[in-house]
């Protein structure tokens, strides 16, 4: 592969092959003592897994050294075929409003400690949402503390001593104005969100504006976003209409109505009305994350709002920028086949295992033999019997990387050994196997030096 697209691409290169068969057993220092760099060389890529400082080779042979990618598929990409500028996505138009559900139920501490959460993943505003039928009397506190934390606060209530009380405090938006409520709502001075005064009375939103504006307070429309089952398509069309004659408009849409009470995964649903209100310029969201499939709600959002902001923008397709929405199954995934399996076989002379997924299949394979199939159990079962008895600690580290296995089978994503399976912006790296052993050998070295009283130089083991 390399040969053929190198050679059409003006690259000039060798290859050095080292004695080992484990890439990620390379660090620099064995690197350094192995490897030997023609003169007249400009660049050395060393494989991704290379561990250490590269700085030591650069020292060493005055030459710029970097790490390509750890699979030797993503060659390609990794010298610039179809390969693209991954954008910053700093940009958006569409405020987060992260609700609190439930806020006086919580003490200060756990009321500071929520808005943060939500905060570190995206929102703009905090909303605290009252409890229907009860009176809040500690709400003007509770806005009190979280503005001294910084944090900008709305209000989510029709009970008009608890609005006064958090307005007065330093909340800024309140949801929300309604004819009903109009005789005191227009007197006080924060910004409200005004909705009709029931869902279908589209038209009584124009008259609550009015009054809004005639006593000078600043408000955003929201016509409701209905749950599925319950008008969903004719509310979306009401947000179209109103955009439509009022061009102007600030607009807010309570998108909780969709992601909390319909039974499936959030990431689409909040890319999808990311989108809706980007390109009717509705300016603001209000969301939450209350039940467990929208845990992540907000950061969901957070990321939708980049994106599609990239993408209308720039006239360009929302794919192929970072991946991050995609997190059950993964954007592509790598299969060497049954011939380039057969090869890594043939080349293994020594007892450590290589683990493949793919084709339906675990496979597992060292030189004592291959075994693979659907089932890591029965995989497991035969390689034992071929082998014999393994340590506990190996037979935890297999038995972890043959489920990773299994798990990416089963949802259709990329299973690299010794690597975490991609969930998105929900990934959580692993320090791979290898890199806990030479970890756990360096502290037993550092201890064992410290108690012969000796430097590693003196024991000769540097």
């Amino acid at each position: 592969m390399l040969d053929t697209w190198g050679r059409d691409n003006g690259l000039n290169y060798e290859i050095a092959v080292l004695p080992i068969t484990v890439a990620a057993l390379m660090h620099v220092h064995w690197v350094q003592r192995k490897l030997t760099v023609p003169p007249e060389t400009q660049r050395v890529i060393v494989p991704g897994w290379c561990g250490g400082d590269l700085s030591v080779l650069e020292s060493e042979w005055k030459v710029p050294f970097e790490r390509g990618p750890k699979d030797l598929r993503d060659l390609p990409e990794f010298f610039g075929r179809q390969k693209r500028p991954v954008p910053k996505l700093d940009d958006y138009s569409i405020e987060i409003i992260a609700e609190i559900n439930h806020a006086p139920r919580l003490t200060e501490t756990a009321l500071l400690h929520e808005a943060e959460r939500l905060r570190s993943q995206g929102a703009n505003l905090i909303d605290l949402g009252n409890l229907p039928g009860e009176s809040w009397v500690g709400i003007g506190p509770a806005v009190a503390a979280l503005r001294a934390n910084g944090f900008r606060v709305s209000i989510d209530s029709f009970d008009r001593q608890e609005v006064e009380a958090a307005v007065e405090n330093g909340a800024e938006l309140v949801l929300s104005g309604q004819g009903p409520h109009l005789s005191w709502q227009t007197a006080i001075p924060a910004e409200f969100v005004i909705i009709p005064d029931t869902p279908n009375e589209i038209a009584t939103l124009e008259t609550t504006a009015a009054a809004f504006t005639a006593a000078g307070r600043t408000v955003r429309w929201d016509p409701i976003l209905e749950p599925i089952g319950f008008g969903f398509a004719a509310s979306l069309a009401r947000y179209y209409r109103v955009r439509e004659h009022r061009p102007d408009a600030a607009l807010m849409m309570g998108i909780g109505n969709l992601t909390e009470l319909s039974e499936v995964d959030s990431t689409g649903v909040n890319f999808l009305l990311a989108a809706l209100c980007e390109e009717l310029r509705i300016g603001s969201i209000l969301t939450t994350s209350v039940i467990n499939w929208c845990r992540t709600a907000v950061q969901e959002f957070d990321i939708a709002r980049r994106l599609v902001r990239h993408a209308i923008q720039r006239r360009t397709l929302p794919k192929h920028v970072h991946g991050q929405l995609v997190m059950l199954r993964d954007p592509r995934v790598h299969e060497l086949g049954e011939h380039g399996l057969s090869e890594i076989r043939q080349r293994i002379t020594d007892p450590n295992f290589r683990i493949f997924a793919e084709r339906g299949e675990v496979h597992l394979m060292n030189r004592d033999g291959y075994w693979h199939g659907s089932d890591p159990y029965e995989v497991f079962d035969r390689m034992i019997a071929a082998v014999g008895t393994l340590t506990a600690e190996h037979a935890f580290y297999l038995g972890m990387e043959l489920m990773k296995a299994r798990t990416a089978l089963t949802l259709g994503k990329q299973y690299t050994q010794d690597e975490a399976l991609r969930w998105g912006f929900l990934t959580v790296d692993e320090v791979s196997a290898i890199a806990r052993r030479k970890e756990d050998r360096r502290h037993s070295e550092n201890e064992n030096d410290e108690v012969g009283g000796k430097s590693k130089s003196e024991n000769g083991s540097g």
